[in-house]
């Protein structure tokens, strides 16, 4: 332990399913400290496979910060996969690296609601690869639609673009200017999409990839309808279900950053204000958890 005078050490995560992303807040002689390991999804991963993570590479990155595993003094890790159920062997495994410290696994949805909306009331949503959804009173999820994942759900998400896109192409309601770009940039045929899509793993996060493609061409109005077609939906079908007044709406995510401006528009139609849109949640939380 460090002296009792010593500032407070928190360290952070906000963990997906490919990476986590890590602060300390406190580190001796810096305000912070930013590290990077692959992702920890409890329910894809064994208590074996967790802790390997941690003790390969999680605490040589802090050894080589300057941050010992003995000071840091509480642990707030935010991830896809933690559930009930699942948060609270995250949470035992953090603390048997961490005696000092007292640790705490939550949501990624609690984790994007806190970096968007800090102790403030609204709907807070992630918008990436997935799409997910909340009511928040400034420190809780007060309510919650299953997003259901792509195949079912995940409206306004990266997967259900992409998927909405290659459906386009292929089916010819697109351009076909569109389909021949896609094929030469991409180097893909029908067959390799095929291939991809329904005889390897991870099919969205493959969609996802595609995003990019339709950013870049966002001011061809088919692309743009697409985009705001998505965002239609995620409303429709998650926000609008909401028995609640509140307006206020946050959003974190690789599909709200690149298309805020239409999500904007499509939040306005349904009197909803946009009031903050992150790419990622770990600069906000850093605030949100900030001594």
């Amino acid at each position: 332990m460090g002296p009792k005078n010593q500032e407070k050490m928190i360290l952070i995560a906000d963990s997906g399913s490919t990476k986590t992303d890590w602060a300390v807040l406190g580190a001796p002689g810096r305000s912070s400290v930013r590290i990077a390991t692959q992702g920890i999804n409890p329910l894809l991963f064994t208590d074996d496979q967790i802790d390997g993570v941690f003790r390969q590479e999680l605490l040589p990155r802090l050894d080589e910060a300057g941050v010992p595993a003995s000071e840091v003094s509480e642990v707030a890790f935010y991830g896809a996969g933690c559930t009930p159920q699942q948060s609270p062997r995250v949470a035992m495994l953090l603390s048997t690296l961490f005696p000092s410290a007292e640790t705490f696994a939550e949501s990624d949805l609690l984790g994007a609601a806190r970096a968007v909306l800090g102790r403030e009331q609204g709907i807070a949503c992630i918008l990436g690869t997935g799409a997910n959804s909340c009511v928040y009173d400034g420190d809780r999820i007060t309510a919650h639609i299953p997003p259901l994942g792509y195949v079912l759900g995940d409206e306004g998400s990266g997967a259900v673009l992409g998927r909405n896109f290659l459906n386009g192409i292929l089916k010819g309601w697109l351009p076909a200017t569109l389909r021949d770009e896609f094929f030469a940039e991409s180097g893909q045929s029908y067959d390799d999409i095929i291939q991809r899509v329904y005889r390897q793993p991870l099919a969205n996060r493959y969609l996802a990839t595609i995003v990019p493609f339709i950013h870049q061409r966002i001011d061809e109005p088919s692309l743009r309808q697409l985009v705001a077609d998505n965002f239609e939906a995620f409303f429709r079908y998650n926000v609008l279900r909401y028995a609640t007044p509140l307006r206020r709406m946050a959003c974190v995510g690789g599909m709200a950053a690149p298309f805020q401006t239409i999500l904007s528009e499509v939040a306005s139609r349904h009197d909803f204000e946009l009031v903050r849109v992150m790419r990622s949640p770990i600069e906000g939380l850093m605030t949100f958890h900030r001594p």
